[in-house]
């Protein structure tokens, strides 16, 4: 992550900083300024980008970062919880001499309404294998995609499952994660 702190033309503040990050999965920018200066800069940025830019909220860069497979901090990892423990067992790197991690993250495409965090994975019959952490609605897919953990052997892609939403079960499947390709910048 690259750090930045600059001026803007057309704004009232003194200073913005600026951040690059691929935390949505795509190349972008995260701008801290104070409060009071927020509007003016959101109208400057918009009207020098000559239609080239438009507002979002949270939600297109929650949809973004889960189409991406990127872990969201309190959601997919925790100091319980880290995705990257995991990875390292998965790729075959221990830590310890014939350690497999008990849990994996994988990628769910559902059916019915979109799963979210804390939502129940079982498995064919019925018995629970995991939870989902994150879940919603894939723009670029049009179908519904998850994140979550479940019991080391049935992380494979294409295990078929079922996803508890609102006490109703749901037809899903594993996949392979990132849902979209990522295209961003990584830095060297």
């Amino acid at each position: 992550m690259d750090l930045l702190y600059a001026y803007i033309e057309g704004t009232t503040n003194k200073q913005t900083k600026r951040e690059w990050k691929g935390y949505t999965g795509e190349d972008g920018f995260e701008i801290s300024v104070p409060s009071e200066n927020a509007v003016d800069l959101a109208k400057a940025i918009l009207e020098k980008s000559e239609g080239k830019v438009r507002l979002t909220g949270l939600g297109a860069r929650d949809s973004l970062r889960l189409e991406a497979g990127l872990c969201l901090y309190g959601n997919d990892t925790c100091r319980s919880r880290t995705h990257m423990g995991h990875r390292e067992a998965e790729k075959g790197r221990r830590r310890i001499p014939g350690c497999r991690p008990s849990i994996r993250r994988v990628g769910i495409f559902s059916a019915g309404p979109p799963a979210r965090s804390h939502c129940e994975i079982q498995d064919e019959k019925g018995q629970n294998i995991g939870e989902v952490t994150s879940g919603g609605f894939s723009p670029c897919l049009k179908k519904n995609i998850a994140m979550g953990y479940v019991k080391s052997g049935n992380h494979k892609n294409g295990t078929k499952l079922k996803i508890v939403v609102r006490g109703k079960s749901y037809d899903g499947s594993i996949t392979k994660m990132p849902f979209v390709p990522t295209k961003y910048y990584k830095s060297s």
